[in-house]
């Protein structure tokens, strides 16, 4: 009996091997979760980093089991960069040169709604991310970011207005908070998501504008740049925002050492902030946001220079600095993204979505206890540049690309 055992396990052992460039290319159905596939990712990274701990990067593959489809309701749209959920269903959608637009859930646009403070729309710059406010049925404000001309060059503000009532003008729009300092020394990494938390104040991604000179700046808790922020509804720091220890720290300051912050979300179990970040070559990064906490850059990075070279000392890990849930190398440019917390595709619950640019589709992120347990990517054959996706009020995800396309994504 014991001959006739080995000599089954070492026959399966055979055939495993013939078949093994068969079986990589196949799912794997573990008990009680979905099919696990290889990691998306298959092209070379940029470093020979390491990862952390295990499954920091390259996680292993899923896909959505569920019919899904996705349907061009416009392609009519100038630049879109943010995208927001209207309580009837439709949805409020900036444009980088300085309008906004609505659209309907079949994708008719409204005409541009004007009104908004003169935008710097060069480079990276524009009229950024925007959020309504919690009671928008009654007061009908709005919130946004954008990059504003001042004295001494360019930088990351915040305004608010009132939608008019003829639905084609922001009323009384008003910068509520700028974040100093201004650079001239370019046009780029204006970070630039904002949305409401749990308590009615407002969390801002800003960038550290990518120059040599304001890099070492998301270190500094005396600049604004790098950093997310809490601010309220007028713009002044929020209450019960940490505190920082080192000498002349912000108040508005939530976390500190951020790159170029271009999607920020609130988990929908935890109330915690999360946020997408743009690494340099490779290192682009998922972050899971505590208040006071150090994310690193440009101290530590799982990216390179664009020239090649290492960033600073080249290490990925330190002391007080907290490491990205998930990064990506090579890069893919995640932007604007959202938690699922629908119904319309169940296996989608409380799974992260994120507009992809140069990686050209949307990143679906399966996350169990704060970790990534699974990475697909959606629509890749579309080739568009993702810029950001919301859910709308029909449980559908609504989503925004560069070349002005606006996606309905859901189940079949």
């Amino acid at each position: 009996m014991k001959f006739k055992v080995h000599y089954m396990l070492i026959a399966s052992a055979m055939f495993l091997a013939n078949c093994s460039d068969d079986i990589e290319q196949q799912p794997v159905e573990e008990p009680g979760n979905e099919a696990i596939y290889p990691p998306v990712e298959t092209n070379p990274a940029n470093t020979t980093y390491s990862p952390a701990f295990a499954g920091q990067t390259r996680v292993n593959g899923v896909k959505t089991q569920t019919p899904y489809s996705s349907t061009v309701l416009s392609s009519s749209l100038t630049s879109p960069w943010g995208i927001t959920a209207l309580p009837d269903g439709r949805l409020l959608i900036t444009q980088k040169t300085g309008t906004m637009r609505i659209a309907t859930s079949t994708g008719t646009l409204s005409n541009p709604i004007t009104g908004i403070p003169a935008v710097n729309s060069n480079g990276q710059g524009g009229l950024l991310g925007l959020c309504i406010d919690p009671q928008f049925s009654t007061n009908r404000m709005i919130y946004w970011v954008f990059s504003e001309n001042v004295a001494g060059g360019t930088q990351t503000s915040v305004a608010k207005g009132k939608l008019s009532a003829s639905e084609t003008s922001i009323e009384n729009a008003v910068v509520i908070y700028r974040a100093n300092p201004s650079s001239s020394a370019g046009n780029l990494h204006y970070g630039g998501r904002i949305l409401f938390d749990s308590t009615g104040n407002l969390m801002v991604s800003v960038g550290e504008r990518s120059d040599l000179s304001t890099r070492p700046l998301a270190q500094s808790v005396t600049a604004a740049i790098g950093k997310i922020l809490r601010i309220t509804k007028d713009g002044a720091p929020a209450p019960g925002n940490p505190t920082f220890t080192q000498s002349g720290a912000l108040p508005e300051l939530y976390s500190i050492g951020h790159r170029n912050p271009q999607g920020i979300a609130i988990h929908p179990t935890t109330g915690e902030l999360w946020q997408s970040e743009h690494g340099p070559r490779g290192g682009d990064e998922i972050n899971r946001v505590l208040p006071a906490k150090n994310y690193g850059w440009p101290t530590i990075t799982y990216g390179i220079e664009y020239s090649g070279g290492v960033i600073g000392s080249g290490i990925q890990q330190q002391s007080g600095m907290e490491q990205p849930v998930y990064y990506w190398d090579p890069v893919i440019s995640p932007s604007g993204m959202t938690f699922y917390k629908g119904n319309n595709v169940p296996e989608w619950q409380n799974n992260l979505f994120i507009g992809s640019l140069s990686g050209t589709h949307i990143v679906r992120l399966v996350i169990k206890d704060n970790k990534v347990m699974g990475e697909e990517r959606l629509l890749v054959n579309e080739g568009q540049r993702f810029r950001d996706i919301t859910q709308g009020t029909d449980n559908a995800l609504y989503a925004v690309t560069d070349a002005g396309r606006l996606y309905k994504i859901q189940k079949q």
